[in-house]
């Protein structure tokens, strides 16, 4: 190369590096994930699931950091991502008593035998009806869900009828699920489920109500011998996907876009279906460890219907107090709903 020719080629490329100096690095948001249960439980793996995938919607724009632990207990989590102290996480209404009430809609008994086809339902009611978002105001709420059909677990003896659940002490999550067990006469304490190994292990609590994965997830299959399970489950727990707002509101339009496709009924289906296929293997890893399975017959429902009755009747109450209009007209919604979704 000729001298020439090499300082014409010098020059170029010097123009064009100053060129490049003048343009902006695309911007990389960093998006903290919180979860207060283990990597591998289906919520924690869903909800870095679904950070990936945003990741891979908007190439080079995201960049998911899931926290090594929890970055507050279980009954803090909304409030610990309004605060920013993390940009994700999801948590339970009941952990909470008395702050949600339209919610509890979607934990009455009998509802559905898939958490899919209830939390797609739920998140229908939610985007449909504006009291349930005024419940959850100052949060990004990225989606609603339910987890499967709820069963009563214990450690002593089969239950096949409403009276042999009372003498035995029971650990519940919160919600409709703790006025569910004290109509129907049980001993109940108001936990989080991480604390279920312990509580049954010890003697502290006999039972537990849990849906079929939480057995495997939270080790206690060596512990509970008996398993009662109802047609449309005895109880569902109800859950919300949360993003700080700021944080939100602060995204690049295409990203924000893009985090809006990806909320609402698609996640709510992400994480349905994520606990339905977790649901089965729980079921078949209780029979492995020889649970002893009692299926509630006709007469047992009917018996559990009759005491739980008058719940319904003060949700709605209690919803329609707090700004729901005609929340049983709504909650025959949500039901013919999941009905048409389980088809």
């Amino acid at each position: 190369m000729s001298q020439k020719i090499r300082l014409v080629v010098g020059a170029a490329l010097t123009a064009a590096a100053g060129l490049l100096v003048g343009v902006p690095a695309v911007a990389q948001t960093t998006l903290t994930l919180s979860t207060w249960l283990p990597p591998s439980h289906t919520l924690s793996s869903t909800q870095a699931e679904w950070c990936t995938m945003l990741e891979q919607k908007v190439p080079g724009k995201v960049k998911c950091n899931v926290l090594p632990r929890g970055v507050s207990a279980p009954p803090g989590t909304a409030d610990a991502v309004r605060n920013g102290l993390a940009d994700i996480s999801y948590t339970v209404h009941g952990y909470t008593p008395g702050r949600f009430v339209h919610t509890q809609m979607a934990e009455l008994p009998f509802l559905g035998d898939s958490s899919e086809a209830v939390s797609v339902a739920f998140q229908r009611m939610y985007a449909k009806y504006p009291a349930f978002a005024e419940e959850h105001k100052g949060m990004k709420i990225l989606a609603v869900f339910t987890h499967g059909p709820g069963i009563v677990f214990n450690t002593k003896r089969p239950i096949a009828k409403a009276d042999d659940l009372s003498g035995l002490k029971f650990r519940v999550g919160g919600g409709m699920v703790n006025e569910i067990s004290k109509a129907l006469g049980m001993n109940v304490t108001l936990k989080p489920a991480p604390e279920s190994y312990e509580l049954l292990s010890t003697g502290v609590m006999d039972g537990t109500l849990f849906p079929a994965e939480s057995i495997e997830s939270f080790k206690i299959e060596k512990v509970i011998k008996h398993a009662t399970i109802f047609p449309g489950g005895l109880y569902n727990t109800t859950f919300f996907f949360v993003m700080n707002q700021a944080k939100y509101d602060a995204l690049p339009a295409d990203v924000k876009k893009a985090v809006d496709e990806m909320s609402g009924e698609f996640a709510a289906r992400m994480f349905g279906r994520g606990w339905d296929k977790v649901d089965r293997r729980g079921l078949a890893f209780m029979q492995a460890n020889g649970v002893t399975f009692t299926k509630a017959d006709a007469a047992f429902v009917n018996a559990v219907k009759a005491k739980i009755a008058p719940l319904e009747d003060g949700w709605a109450k209690a919803s329609e107090a707090k700004g729901m209009k005609d929340p049983k007209k709504v909650l025959a919604e949500f039901r013919a709903e999941i009905a048409k979704l389980q088809k």
